[in-house]
This record gives C-alpha cells, sequence and structure tokens, in this order.
C-alpha cells in the first residue's frame, strides 16, 4: 500500500513531485489550507512568501512527509 502525501490525500512520490514544481506547490499547499478551513494560511500562501514556503514545504515533503502548517487560524 502506498504512503499518502500531504496534498489530498495523495501518494506519498505523487504529492513529492507536485511540491518540486513551484506553481502547483503553492496553489497546491493554498487549496490544502483552504480545505482545511484555514484561510488566512491559505491567502498567507496566494498572496506573500511563497519563494520561501516553496522550499521549506519541499524539504518537510522529502523529510517528514507533510507541509509546513505555520499558522492554524
Amino acid at each position: 500500500m502506498a504512503k499518502k502525501g500531504d496534498y489530498f490525500g495523495l501518494p506519498y512520490i505523487v504529492s513529492v513531485i507536485l511540491a518540486i514544481i513551484p506553481f502547483t506547490a503553492w496553489i497546491l499547499g493554498a487549496l490544502t489550507r483552504f480545505t482545511e478551513g484555514k484561510i488566512v494560511a491559505g491567502i498567507i500562501r496566494l498572496i506573500g512568501l511563497g519563494f520561501i514556503l516553496w522550499i521549506i514545504d519541499l524539504i518537510l515533503m522529502l523529510v517528514s512527509k507533510h507541509i509546513l502548517r505555520l499558522l492554524n487560524i
């Protein structure tokens, strides 16, 4: 059974591939936060800190299989 990644329950390898591509990582990171009900965190992912969060998400996806959860708002 494939391990689940952090993007909508997709398999881990698919989540890693999507995290490598900057545009999809920004959009899917924001959508993931919106679906969790974290509106402020989703907006921050869309309008600011995109590049920094992309690098951090990529590292965390490889190490811990989850994206960064900076805000729980």
